[in-house]
């Protein structure tokens, strides 16, 4: 005679499923909560920190272009990383990002404030370098706004975030 560990048969979710939907279900509806995410919440704020994230990701697209324009030899590598930001910009609603010619402050903001001649660096490794500290940059400064805005803008940007600390694994990983 053989005896089962239960009784009875299982008819639903174990208890551990169940209390793992149920930390899950918490977590989810901690996002959505905290400073501006009710009723009165400040729209503006929101709409305020969207525009941003989105001229940051137009501008950070330019930056790519202007190092594919610059280093032809890098466009297969950074190409689909390019497109990747504009889907961002799009995400946060710009409308301009979506052009794959540079405008003719590209190649002036490419190099952005790590050097101010204005010109992206003549070197592939230090172009690469470029993109992956405006990367960084970019992502932890997403990363910091999150706690500033309502639930879903906070999931987009920490999405956006999380991508773009790919990207600067992507650029950097051919250097080790």
């Amino acid at each position: 005679m053989s005896f089962s560990a239960s009784p009875r048969p299982s008819r639903g979710p174990r208890r551990r499923s169940l209390l793992a939907s149920a930390a899950g279900a918490a977590l989810l509806a901690g996002c959505t909560g905290g400073p501006g995410s009710g009723p009165g919440a400040d729209p503006s704020a929101d709409d305020r920190a969207r525009a941003r994230a989105a001229r940051d990701s137009e501008d950070l697209a330019e930056r790519y272009t202007a190092v594919i324009t610059a280093h032809p030899a890098l466009a297969e590598r950074l190409r689909p990383l390019r497109e990747e930001v504009v889907r961002h910009a799009e995400a946060f609603g710009a409308v301009r990002a979506a052009s794959p010619k540079a405008s003719p402050s590209a190649s002036a903001r490419a190099a952005g404030p790590a050097d101010d001649s204005g010109a992206v660096p003549a070197d592939a490794r230090d172009a690469l370098a470029l993109l992956a500290g405006a990367e960084r940059k970019l992502a932890d400064r997403r990363a910091a706004a999150l706690l500033q805005v309502p639930g879903e803008s906070a999931r987009l940007l920490a999405s956006v975030a999380a991508a773009g600390a790919a990207h600067v694994f992507l650029l950097t990983k051919g250097d080790r």
